[in-house]
């Protein structure tokens, strides 16, 4: 479980948080930031970002999931127009945009995104987002963050407002620097591949054995424990790191897993290998 910020100089650690998030303009970058300190100031599993996509005239949303999560869900959570979203943006709404739980009795009976909220052991989502100076219908950015950590609600709401002003900054800046190197002219739209922005394309080609790699890499296995593992030699693995750095653009193994995971590279089929173990 994380440790809560409120063990730790609540002030500080948010003063790092907001120190740390003018350095953030890629999406990998992005992960690891909400991997560091944010957790320690909001601890959560599952965060969901959505930004307005001014071309598009609709929100756009990428998944940070440091849980497997099933292709249904994804995209479940990846559209405004799906129910986990649009009922996460009415409750929101119903609580004058102030930040508020929505319930995982509140999604429909049978809902993907409902059903990998029990099987991860969430409850709720935290739900934030920001809209429009006086326009609280056009929302600029909404925020979703699961955790099955037991964490004091007013605190987290508490956390969720403070941190909102930074998040949102920093996020929507992410948001442009990628839009704008994928290319706002795709014609594919923001709800091809499951309504990311080019979730397809941003796999980094990683194959399913260099997947599989990953995921041990990620436990903190060496390459010696994942050739023990896997059956294949320490070399063969160093090559497949080798090659899943290069295709990354990844200086290292921790930057790797990030990328990896910001892009939903290690996001395991139904019923795939590994696909029910946890972070």
């Amino acid at each position: 479980m994380q440790t809560n910020a409120t063990t730790s100089e609540p002030s500080e650690c948010l003063l790092r948080i907001v120190e740390a998030a003018p350095q953030v303009s890629r999406r990998y970058q992005f992960f690891l930031w909400s991997q560091a300190d944010l957790q320690r100031w909001l601890p959560h599993k599952l965060l969901v970002c959505g930004a307005y996509h001014r071309e598009y005239r609709d929100l756009v949303f990428d998944v940070f999931n440091s849980v497997p999560i099933s292709e249904a869900a994804l995209r479940g959570l990846q559209s405004a127009r799906e129910p986990a979203i649009m009922a996460a943006i009415k409750r929101w709404h119903l609580r004058r945009q102030q930040p508020c739980w929505l319930h995982r009795d509140e999604l429909p009976a049978g809902d993907p995104v409902a059903d990998m909220m029990r099987d991860a052991g969430y409850q709720q989502l935290l739900v934030h987002g920001m809209s429009r100076p006086g326009r609280p219908e056009e929302i600029e950015s909404i925020f979703l963050f699961g955790s099955a950590d037991h964490v004091h609600e007013d605190q987290a709401l508490t956390h969720a407002e403070m941190l909102l002003p930074c998040l949102h900054t920093t996020y929507v800046r992410v948001h442009t620097t990628e839009r704008q190197m994928i290319g706002v002219g795709n014609a594919a739209g923001p709800h091809a591949a499951g309504g990311a922005m080019g979730s397809t394309a941003r796999s980094g080609g990683i194959t399913e054995r260099e997947r599989e790699i990953l995921l041990w890499v990620r436990d903190g296995l060496s390459n010696q424990q994942i050739s023990e593992k896997l059956g294949i030699s320490a070399l063969t693995v160093k090559n497949h790191v080798q090659k899943i750095l290069r295709k990354l653009g990844a200086a290292n193994r921790a930057q790797a897993v990030a990328k990896a995971m910001s892009l939903q590279a290690l996001s395991m089929p139904s019923g795939g290998p590994q696909g029910d173990r946890n972070l």
